[in-house]
């Protein structure tokens, strides 16, 4: 039975890749494999207590993946909420060049640090909006988008707060946040500056900007700046109120959600409901990417029957009873959460190792926050970052694959040198 989950796994992720060749929303895969795993799982029991357990499990791994869920949720609410203010006109504005390779540099270099800071995933929800104000052109687009993705994960492996797995870590206490900051900001930079090089020198010309069709009164400058500064400090502001409450990031962006909510309604009290519905937060929930929701949920509860069944915890034992070296088990482990999602993994291996084996701020902790922070971006499904930008511009697995992967990869082993050697000569 439990092999039987594994395979129903396999092909569903085969099914999800091939969503554009079989003209089937991933979504539904990703939903109906999570569904007949669990289903599967259940059929092993053999006792009520047994039942209990595994409903137990499924609760608890819900209750996870809910708090994720939740997040993209309100991020892409407000998101669409300063969109619908024209509030990223501030930025898009500022930016005037229409030169390629420049504004991939702009782009990059506005990626990275900001994914340090609010996480990647909400990065990468804005920058892919923001992109969407300054390039019309698809393929050019889509090549932006894919560095987008690039460069948010290798911005928030070395934060603390930039990516779950290295926030799991530090929770955890097997790194501090100054070391982790310290060791990963180098080997981070170059995971993202090798592929920008090489994508700058295939690239040239310019872009033009998609041609605005005006569905609505445009909104007033007052207004812009309002919804815009007030969701880029709720954005800003998650992982203060992570750090002093101790609750989930969740919490923060639903709280911050229901607080620009009702700023919204007292900015546009006095228009009529016609008006208004365009600029309300209703209306910027219709317009969010359900399926892509749907589709984070569906894979996620498959990962979480691998996980619960023991099949990933068995999977990093063998491979460190196989390979035995560190540095080659933390890489294929990297290279494993492109296609396992990085949380269960980088759980798993909390579990296999103590802090008496490897102490707070070992090698170890830290090249694993490095692999499975920028791992991740090889696979357009890898990561959350990548999940939410193939949501929002319906990117084609295989065509990330063909474009995007080798970039991507070859970021990924060149950051890895640089960690080692860093180590080697301090």
């Amino acid at each position: 039975m439990l092999t039987l989950i594994a395979i129903i796994f396999v092909v569903g992720y085969l099914v999800i890749t091939l969503e554009h060749s079989i003209k089937l929303n991933k979504a539904a895969t990703a939903l109906l494999t999570g569904g007949l795993c669990w289903t599967v799982y259940m059929f092993t029991a053999n006792s009520e207590t047994e039942i209990h357990h595994i409903t137990e499990e499924l609760f608890k791994y819900l209750g996870e993946i809910s708090g994720i869920l939740f997040f993209l949720l309100g991020a892409m609410t407000i998101v669409e909420l300063i969109d619908a203010h024209d509030g990223f006109d501030i930025i898009t504005n500022s930016i005037t060049t229409n030169n390629k390779r420049k504004l991939l540099w702009i782009i990059c270099f506005l990626t990275f640090p900001l994914s340090a800071i609010i996480d990647n995933l909400t990065t990468t929800i804005v920058m892919v909006t923001l992109i969407r104000k300054l390039i019309q052109d698809r393929k050019d687009r889509l090549l932006f988008v894919g560095m987008i993705v690039i460069a948010a994960n290798a911005g928030g492996a070395w934060s603390p707060i930039g990516d779950v797995t290295t926030t799991m870590l530090w929770i955890g206490k097997q790194v501090t946040a100054e070391n982790i900051i310290i060791k990963l900001i180098l080997p981070s930079i170059v995971s993202m500056l090798v592929p920008l090089i090489i994508i700058t020198l295939l690239i040239k010309g310019k872009t033009e900007k998609p041609t605005l069709i005006i569905e609505k009164k445009p909104s007033t400058l007052l207004e812009r700046n309002i919804i815009f500064f007030s969701g880029l400090i709720i954005f800003l502001l998650v992982p203060v109120f992570k750090t002093i409450t101790h609750l989930p990031p969740f919490m923060a962006m639903l709280i911050g959600l229901g607080i620009l909510w009702i700023i919204s309604e007292i900015v546009h009290k006095n228009k009529d409901e016609e008006d208004k519905d365009m600029y309300s937060v209703v209306h910027a929930l219709r317009k969010i990417d359900t399926p892509s929701i749907l589709f984070f949920l569906g894979i996620l509860i498959s990962i979480a029957a691998l996980q619960s069944t023991g099949q990933l915890f068995q999977l990093a034992s063998y491979m460190n009873e196989k390979i035995g070296n560190t540095n080659a088990i933390v890489i294929s482990l990297g290279l494993l959460s492109s296609i396992i999602d990085n949380v269960p993994l980088v759980a798993a291996t909390q579990g296999m190792y103590s802090l008496d084996k490897f102490p707070t701020d070992h090698y170890f902790w830290e090249f694993l926050a490095y692999c499975t922070g920028t791992g991740g971006s090889t696979l357009i499904i890898g990561s959350a970052a990548g999940v939410a930008a193939m949501g929002l511009e319906k990117i084609d697995f295989l065509w990330y694959l063909k474009k995007i992967s080798w970039l991507a990869l070859i970021g990924y082993f060149s950051g890895a040198l640089v960690y080692i050697l860093q180590h080697i000569l301090k």
